[in-house]
């Protein structure tokens, strides 16, 4: 390749010239020079005619343009902020993410409850020394952003979040000024540029939430033009019941619904992706507006502390200490797990050999990451259960975990669905997070399209591009298109490839050669720029636009 990649502030322009553009439409590849001004697609025309008219010019031959990805389940809510130029997902292509996922993230708060949710959830994020947490609402956090990072970024107000908020971490129903008082909160996160709402009815306190309040709070999100993206119920026994719920609270409410990591886990569901997929085609034949993303690997990752039964968690992180420090208390919370199948567990009764730590807040603890419950209990002559519980304490709850509960003919068929959109679910911090947080697009791209050919490289580009672009309404970004927002990636279809491992997993993939956000390179010759040129997309009457 000659040239040199352009794109940055005060320059005159880019020409990308003899390209194979996949445009995120699902339509064939073709060859085209597509020129780039003021950080917008000016001209798309047949290869070698574009006039460069002193821009910079870059040799595309050989590579493929697409729209750059779109992470439609993302945890950079501090990693964005911490480390802006956030090479983990611009490496891999991703120009857009969409963060406050899973019903869990810090906006809108006040102090005491962002207190509770730092603790709840730093073994997804982190709880960085020194930070400033200089915003309480939902717009004082999309300003921070705003400060400098390196792709574009689109919030989803957090459901337990709010009904922390609201009620704080009671396991009740909400009384009616507590439900007004959510409802509240949640317009006020959309008018300030949400573009939907999460759950994580897995996770205290959004788990305690009926249907019914679950609609209430869906009909505010549709009112005002967003989405509902639940992390539902179940994913092991019960999971067809929890999505069948979830179809209910799109359908009272008339609000789309966005499935997060939408497949079928546990031995209980090996091979029963076809179920859940005529569940969602029938719902999609009535009229339900509907889509949902996954990640391409087997093992999911959370944390330990998600595993515990819900009633164990009620009142927040003390509360949950406190209980596992009581010896009545502690076997109930073991026969629930072990047992019966937690509502943490999803319904299953937990495997301790598929539980892996992939990460701990201490660093005494850091020896134990990579070894699942059930090694740590036979290298050390205890029980199992008391391993996992001892860990919690140890770890004052921060502690991580890979859970391996895949399978794999499930997650082929599902992302050939053509409700699929890809999503990392990559969890950032931690000694051994998963592999999905650097290596879930060039996955798709190199694992599932060129090897084991699951999808077409034009479906597959508009499963990661234009699909998630439509669900989120971005009016002018998605797609290669004259006067969309330059966000683009040029990558290699012969060579890319994820090289992220379960014991390696920070590594960078190959093959992604140049990426650009808002017209500006972030990454060029395969390396970093350090530019920052991604935008907080916030959710407008028209649609979701950079302000």
């Amino acid at each position: 390749m000659s040239g040199t990649a352009g794109g940055w502030p005060g320059t005159t322009g880019l020409v990308v010239r003899g390209a194979t553009v996949v445009d995120g439409t699902g339509d064939p590849a073709y060859l085209a020079d597509v020129t780039v001004t003021g950080g917008r697609i000016t001209d798309i025309t047949p290869p070698g005619s574009a006039v460069a008219g002193g821009r910079r010019v870059l040799d595309a031959t050989g590579l493929v343009l697409a729209p750059g990805f779109v992470d439609m389940h993302a945890h950079s809510d501090l990693a964005l902020l911490t480390e802006p130029a956030h090479l983990a997902k611009v490496g891999q292509g991703v120009t857009c993410e969409v963060l406050g996922q899973d019903g869990l993230s810090y906006a809108p708060v006040d102090d005491a409850t962002l207190a509770q949710l730092r603790r709840q959830i730093a073994g997804w994020n982190g709880d960085p020394e020194g930070f400033d947490w200089d915003w309480r609402t939902v717009g004082e956090y999309l300003a921070r952003l705003d400060r400098g990072i390196a792709v574009n970024a689109c919030y989803l107000v957090p459901q337990g979040t709010v009904r922390a908020l609201a009620m704080s971490w009671d396991a009740r129903p909400a009384t009616e000024r507590e439900l007004l008082r959510q409802k509240e909160l949640v317009a006020t996160a959309m008018a300030e540029g949400a573009v939907g709402m999460s759950s994580g009815l897995t996770y205290t306190p959004g788990m305690y939430a009926s249907t019914d309040e679950l609609v209430e709070l869906c009909r505010v999100v549709a009112r005002l033009g967003g989405y509902y993206s639940p992390h539902h119920r179940s994913y092991g026994a019960g999971a067809l019941e929890a999505y069948a719920e979830m179809i209910e609270v799109s359908r009272a409410s008339g609000c789309p619904l966005h499935l997060a990591h939408a497949t079928m886990n546990f031995a209980v569901n090996a091979g029963r992706a076809g179920d859940l997929l005529d569940l969602l085609d029938t719902a999609i034949a009535g009229g339900c507006d509907l889509t949902l993303d996954t990640y391409p690997y087997l093992p999911g990752s959370t944390t330990l502390a998600a595993l515990l039964p819900s009633w164990a968690s009620e009142g927040g992180p003390g509360d949950t200490l406190a209980r596992l420090r009581d010896p009545v208390t502690v076997e109930r919370v073991r026969h629930d797990m072990e047992e019966v199948g937690s509502d943490g567990c999803h319904g299953v009764p937990v495997d301790w050999a598929t539980i892996q730590i992939s990460g701990t807040r201490s660093p005494f603890l850091i020896d134990r990451v990579g070894q699942t419950i059930a090694d740590l209990a036979s290298d050390s002559g205890r029980a199992p259960f008391e391993v996992f519980r001892s860990q919690l304490l140890d770890d004052d709850l921060g502690t991580t975990i890979l859970q391996h509960v895949g399978n794999e003919e499930n997650v082929r068929a599902v992302m050939r669905h053509p409700a699929h959109t890809g999503g990392s679910d990559g969890l950032l911090t931690g000694a051994r997070p998963h592999p999905r947080a650097w290596g879930t697009f060039p996955r798709y791209l190199g694992h599932y399209v060129r090897d084991e050919r699951v999808l077409t490289l034009e479906e597959c580009v508009a499963h990661l591009s234009g699909r998630p672009a439509r669900r989120l309404k971005l009016l002018d970004r998605g797609f290669v298109r004259v006067g969309h927002h330059a966000d683009l990636v040029l990558f290699d279809p012969e060579t890319v490839t994820d090289t992220a491992t379960y014991e390696d997993p920070r590594r960078r993939p190959s093959g992604i050669p140049y990426v650009y956000v808002n017209g500006v390179a972030v990454i060029t010759d395969a390396q970093p720029t350090g530019a920052l040129p991604g935008k907080a997309l916030r959710r407008t009457p028209a649609g979701t636009r950079a302000l």
